[in-house]
């Protein structure tokens, strides 16, 4: 469904998505071991992006240390998560994934702290308290520490594809969701969830009250805006 609802750019979202972080340790020479990032990948569920950041830290950067925790609420997404790992390097026994049942917005189980990235796609939208989970972000993370989510935004600048879009997700998407899916609501809700949710300045903003810095930018638009990529730096004094 996720193809069919985005004609398959969520991919290339999600690849640049993980571009952009750039997650890893470069080794200075071959011989030489790194210590790694220790990273948080909330409500990632199947494992799109955790994955992807294994592979790019161990592809791009020779790192084989970096680790993921792959943290989701809710127990079946977590259980597709470890049937699609069972297809990559970083199955059990590997120690490089782990998989942990959790809510965003308390993760006591997280010592604080202890995390270089934490990232979060198409997920935090759903979230009761967006700002409880921020701050819990801010508390897990090291000094230095890069919060990053990848979410639906408003399309900015370009009233053509505004229209487009928006007779796409209230048009196609539900009734896509009841031929495919055979389930209209959830679909018609996915596209009221993202209407709901902040605009791209205020969203920046949240993220900002929680005690980040924002690099300059505030954010990077994807397509126009129908996507956006935030990120903010926990301060290091």
């Amino acid at each position: 469904m996720n193809d069919l609802m985005s004609l398959g750019i969520h991919r290339l979202w999600k690849d640049h998505f993980v571009r952009s972080l750039n997650p890893g340790s470069p080794s200075t020479t071959p011989s030489t071991p790194t210590n790694g990032w220790t990273i948080l990948d909330v409500a990632g569920g199947t494992g799109d992006i955790a994955f992807r950041l294994l592979d790019h830290a161990t592809s791009i950067h020779s790192d084989t240390a970096t680790s993921v925790t792959l943290a989701d609420i809710n127990p079946a997404m977590l259980a597709e998560g470890r049937t699609r790992s069972l297809a990559t390097p970083y199955a059990p026994p590997s120690p490089r994934l782990r998989f942990l049942e959790a809510n965003a917005e308390s993760m006591p189980s997280i010592a604080s702290g202890s995390i270089d990235l934490y990232t979060v796609a198409f997920g935090i939208r759903n979230f009761t308290d967006k700002q409880a989970a921020l701050r819990e972000a801010w508390r897990v993370l090291k000094p230095g520490g890069v919060f990053a989510c990848l979410e639906f935004g408003k399309v900015q600048g370009n009233p053509v594809l505004d229209a487009v879009y928006k007779r796409w997700s209230f048009g196609a998407i539900p009734l896509l969701g009841q031929l495919v899916a055979g389930d209209r609501s959830s679909y018609q809700y996915l596209v009221e969830s993202i209407e709901r949710f902040p605009k791209q300045e205020e969203f920046c903003d949240m993220i900002h009250d929680a005690g980040f810095v924002v690099p300059r930018g505030g954010w990077e638009n994807l397509t126009g805006g129908v996507a956006a990529i935030h990120k903010g730096v926990k301060p290091v004094w």
